[in-house]
């Protein structure tokens, strides 16, 4: 072979390397990408299910009411005069007859005692009169005097009872207007602050507010009510409506809030009229508050049993979500896959459970835990509580 044959095909090999590198590259590549597994779709979220609860459920119907004292009275000034004495602490607990303020009493000493004057005087007036009265009568039976004079002297004794009548009741007036000088609570209760200070003029032109007395043992919760209870409760007193010594027999209770205080009581009050704007009637309650823990003015929840929701349909309420169409459940149904349950609610519960009036039957399962896992329209792996992950 000469060496021009040897180098021509030298160069044709050199011209062909590059062709088969290429063919085999394309040659491992396909059989690498062969090679390589698909990998696995990844499994259902886990969440929690369970089977909603089928129970008698006692209905416990909730309102707002307001606190409101048993008595409430303005302590006034009935009398004017400068104010002389304050005989209590402000926020202080006053029994009834308890004495409140002094008003300078010795302007109404003075007319009392004038008023005790004219009533002697008229009294000596009428014995006088009396006396000649009868003097004249016996007179006039031997005709030393005329008929006229016995007739003078009767209208003169008719003066003198008209006059001594007038001076009683002055001094009534006048025994009426020293007393108003002292001023005592008419009630049990909690008493304000005083609202004047000694020394300050008293009653002129008008009966000055001086402190307000409230009894707040009892008190009272108002509350407004929808027509078909009040008719319930009504038919189970016979129509005879609630009074002193005769309240209605319905439990109920009320709850503050702030501190979780429960007082049991009763209604005592229905009103007569249902306002036909909202369908509602004012009811009031009383209730025992022996310690004060509870004062007038403030918002209280109120609970009053309607009676027995037979085989309910319970869950928890913790399952419960809400968007624009309303309260729903997620519900897992056949192949796991979960839907979206509008449904309608009843009564709460104080276990966190709430009763489900329309939209879930019994024996159905819904998601309780893992709601943020779940998604409408696929599927998920239900787990019962307590089962583990």
């Amino acid at each position: 072979m000469t060496m021009s044959t040897v180098f021509q095909h030298r160069n044709a090999c050199i011209r062909r390397f590059p062709l088969l590198v290429a063919g085999l590259t394309l040659t491992l590549g396909a059989a690498a990408c062969g090679k390589a597994p698909t990998p696995p779709p990844p499994a259902p979220p886990p969440v929690t299910v369970t089977a909603p609860l089928q129970q008698d459920v006692p209905i416990k119907l909730n309102y707002v009411g307001t606190t409101q004292a048993f008595e409430n009275v303005n302590i006034r000034a009935r009398v004017q005069g400068e104010l002389e004495q304050i005989t209590f602490k402000p926020s202080a607990l006053v029994k009834k007859g308890k004495l409140l303020f002094v008003v300078e009493p010795e302007p109404y000493i003075a007319t009392r005692d004038r008023a005790v004057a004219s009533l002697q005087s008229a009294e000596a007036g009428l014995r006088r009169a009396e006396s000649d009265l009868d003097r004249l009568e016996e007179a006039v039976k031997t005709n030393a005097v005329s008929a006229q004079e016995v007739t003078r002297a009767q209208a003169e004794r008719d003066q003198a009872e008209a006059a001594l009548a007038e001076s009683k009741a002055a001094l009534v007036t006048a025994e009426i207007q020293l007393s108003y000088t002292e001023i005592h609570t008419p009630i049990n209760g909690v008493i304000s602050r005083n609202l004047v200070d000694v020394g300050n003029l008293v009653g002129a032109g008008e009966a000055t507010l001086l402190a307000t007395v409230r009894n707040i043992d009892p008190i009272f919760v108002f509350f407004e009510v929808d027509e078909r209870m009040i008719s319930r409760i009504l038919a189970e007193v016979d129509g005879k409506r609630p009074e002193p010594g005769n309240e209605s027999e319905r439990p109920i209770e009320f709850i503050l809030e702030e501190t979780g205080l429960r007082v049991q009581g009763a209604i005592d009050f229905i009103d007569n009229t249902v306002d036909p704007e909202t369908g509602t009637i004012m009811v009031r309650a009383v209730f025992p508050n022996p310690k004060a823990l509870v004062l007038p003015g403030v918002y209280v929840k109120v609970i009053v049993e309607g009676g027995l929701l037979e085989d309910a349909i319970v869950v928890e309420e913790k399952a419960i979500g809400t968007d624009l169409s309303g309260k729903y459940l997620y519900v897992v149904g056949t192949d796991n896959v979960v839907e979206h349950r509008p449904v309608e609610l009843g009564p709460r519960q104080e276990d966190g459970t709430i009763v489900i009036s329309s939209g879930l039957e019994q024996g159905e399962h819904y998601i309780v835990d893992g709601l943020l896992r779940a998604r409408p329209g696929l599927p998920v792996t239900p787990q019962t509580a307590g089962s583990g992950s």
